[in-house]
């Protein structure tokens, strides 16, 4: 018996034996194994993250204007910092209690949802960690099949090698689905709670929680009821994992939620004209391309003043005729930055995206007129310089060419008047005189000076502005005069940031003086006169409808052709440039559509800068001030019965008193008194 027990010994010894050095090849194997894969994850290196996130567009007040949320999809991004703790407990509790601790995949859960698979003979069980979740929201199709969940677990494991833990739940609580186009907790809080993330309550948090298992069935906005019971079995497990007490969860569980109205229509957006030239901007100035742009997650800071751009839509809307086919653009820019404040490229975007603002080309008109009179004073003219106002011939061209233009309605002074008044009144026949005289070639070259890039042409009818132009090109060159001079380049963006938040493109504004700043100003202050009575003569001022409306200094021109109407001005703080007109070139009634511009454009300018300082056009030094009779351009003297302040580069100011007012005799007109009067006599 002895040796039979010996034997039975020795027996299970060589099992026991076998069996240790079947369990220690099978722990260096599995070593082996983990340490190979250890070593894969660590050669193939950190996966690549690039979630498509939302591109949101900003306001000047970093107000929300536009997201990038093609296809109803909203995705953002938020540091878990600035996601509410409630969130955090909620999610670890309900679908990852042991997130922390575990190496990407959970041994026992996947033990459980393999007897349970096997039970049923099928895929029905999930045992997936918040790690390979993320993984799958990155890497991989979202269908159960064996194959799949090793390389979910494969890449859950390099995420867990190469990235900490907080940055895999950042990850995750920012890609996952909730529902309803929302990719992301903050994009969730924002669609179901009409918050951030980051002020979620706890029946909130729950609420959220419960949905990506099943963001169709645990929506709330899918049925009420289910979503409630979800949101107790989310408290349940927070409660079971100690992130609260009972009592908290009641409360919770009690909480009247306000629930946001869930509209799946896409929302309008604010100003669609200008979000379209903010996009052609961060092509061209940054050159993103269409992914990038729609799904980079970009910060995109605009010039845009929402505001602004309200009163811009409704002047427009309420000012025209809701049956007309005619068509409105509108722009407005800060002169002394070239930022765009507001845009209107058409009356309607969805029926209509050519932005007439921005693309085409119209005859300005009479608006071009001040370009001229500023080349005139740089050449010898002045706001008194006298031209006669009558129906004229001009030949050009070697006299080979003719050229007989028409004041509107073909009213004429028969007599002489001043520039000021010229300009004022919008008398075509001195814009001509003046234009030829100083040769047309001056004109094209002072309009270069202006930032004008279209081409133009050494004509006689340029000074009536028959070439056509943009309006931005317009915006950009009266901006000039109310910028002392300076150049400016109209832009849409001010700040561009990554989705993390690094600055990758900030503009910077680049001013040089290119107009001399005496004549701009001069310029500037004869363009008041469309808004000034006293400058009235065979016909009214052409600003003498709308003056009424202004609280403020402004200078501005109208401009009118058979097919365009156009007025553009501005004050000190902001310029704006209106054009009417059909897209067919077809002509306009002025009966009907003739004051469209001047009216939007008056009344967008008091109300855009409504509460904002009242400021005057301060002059250079090199610029002198004398009351003048605005018949004559002459020094007004006490007799005059209208006297107006006028602006004179220093030198070219007039020294001769009205003669029309004096009420004296002849022989003392003739005869200047004082001794200054005869100095001035003696050096004409």
């Amino acid at each position: 018996m002895k040796w039979l027990k010996e034997e039975r010994f020795q027996y299970w010894k060589r099992w026991g034996m076998l069996l240790s050095r079947l369990m220690i090849i099978g722990i260096v194997l599995i070593g082996v194994s983990f340490g190979s894969l250890y070593l894969l994850a660590v050669i193939m290196g950190a996966p690549e993250i690039q979630v498509p996130q939302t591109t949101i567009y900003y306001d000047h007040d970093q107000n929300v204007i536009d997201e990038s949320n093609k296809n109803g999809q909203n995705r953002y991004w938020v540091k878990l910092d600035n996601i509410s703790p409630n969130v955090i407990d909620a999610t670890l509790a309900i679908e990852d209690r042991s997130f922390y601790t575990h190496p990407g995949f959970d041994f026992k859960r996947i033990g459980g949802a393999i007897l349970a698979d096997l039970k049923a003979m099928s895929k029905v069980q999930g045992a997936s960690t918040i790690t390979q979740q993320y993984a799958r929201n990155l890497f991989l199709e979202h269908d159960k099949t064996w194959k799949r969940k090793i390389v979910e677990a494969f890449y859950a494991y390099r995420l867990e090698v190469h990235y900490s833990k907080n940055e895999i739940l950042e990850g995750y609580l920012n890609t996952i689905y909730y529902g309803h186009g929302s990719y992301g907790i903050e994009s969730a809080a924002r669609t179901f709670f009409g918050k951030s993330a980051n002020d979620l309550t706890l029946a909130e948090a729950a609420m959220l929680a419960g949905i990506p298992k099943g963001p169709g069935y645990y929506s709330p906005y899918a049925d009420a009821e289910r979503a409630k019971n979800r949101q107790e079995t989310v408290l349940d497990a927070m409660v079971a994992n100690d992130s609260l007490n009972q009592s908290e969860a009641q409360q919770a569980l009690l909480e009247n939620m306000a629930l946001q109205a869930f509209n799946e229509e896409t929302k309008q957006e604010v100003a669609p004209y200008f979000a379209a030239e903010v996009k052609k901007e961060l092509k061209s100035k940054l050159a993103l391309d269409e992914r990038v742009i729609d799904q980079g997650g970009l910060h995109v800071y605009t010039t845009l003043d929402a505001d602004m751009q309200k009163t811009a839509d409704q002047w427009v809307a309420s000012s025209i005729d809701k049956n007309s086919d005619i068509q409105a653009a509108l722009v407005a820019m800060e002169p002394t930055t070239g930022a765009v404040k507001a845009l209107i490229g058409g009356r309607d975007y969805e029926k209509s995206k050519f932005n007439r603002a921005t693309m085409a080309k119209r005859t300005p008109g009479s608006t071009f007129k001040p370009l001229l009179y500023y080349a005139a004073l740089k050449n010898g003219f002045t706001p008194s310089t006298l031209v006669r106002s009558e129906p004229t011939t001009f030949y050009y061209d070697n006299d080979k060419e003719t050229y007989s233009p028409h004041n509107y309605g073909e009213a004429y002074a028969n007599d002489e008047i001043t520039l000021a008044q010229a300009l004022a009144l919008s008398d075509n026949i001195v814009a001509v005189k003046t234009h030829m005289f100083l040769e047309e070639k001056t004109l094209v070259k002072t309009a270069k000076d202006f930032g004008i890039k279209s081409q133009l042409s050494p004509i006689p009818s340029l000074a009536l502005g028959t070439k056509p132009v943009g309006m931005m090109e317009m915006a950009d060159a009266y901006s000039m005069l109310a910028n002392g001079g300076k150049s400016v380049t109209p832009h849409f963006i001010e700040k561009v940031t990554d989705r993390d938040g690094k600055v990758i493109y900030q503009h910077e504004a680049e001013t040089e003086v290119v107009l001399d700043p005496a004549a701009a100003f001069v310029t500037t202050d004869m363009m008041t006169g469309i808004f000034d009575e006293s400058l009235n003569d065979y016909t009214r001022v052409t600003g003498s409808g709308i003056d009424h409306l202004l609280t403020r200094p402004a200078a501005a021109k109208t401009g009118t052709t058979s097919t365009d109407s156009w007025m553009v001005g501005f004050t000190p703080q902001l310029t704006a440039a209106v054009w009417i007109g059909y897209d067919k070139g077809e002509k306009l009634n002025y009966r009907n559509d003739g004051l469209y511009a001047k009216k939007i454009w008056a009344n967008f300018i008091e109300d855009a800068l409504k509460g904002e300082e009242v400021l005057e056009f301060e002059p250079p030094k090199n610029v002198i001030a004398v009351d003048v009779d605005p018949q004559t351009g002459l020094l007004a003297n006490e007799n005059c019965p209208t006297k107006r302040l006028a602006y004179y580069i220093e030198g070219t100011e007039p020294h001769e008193l009205c003669a029309d007012h004096l009420g004296l005799a002849e022989e003392e007109r003739k005869s200047p008194k004082g001794f200054l009067d005869r100095f001035f006599q003696w050096i004409r």
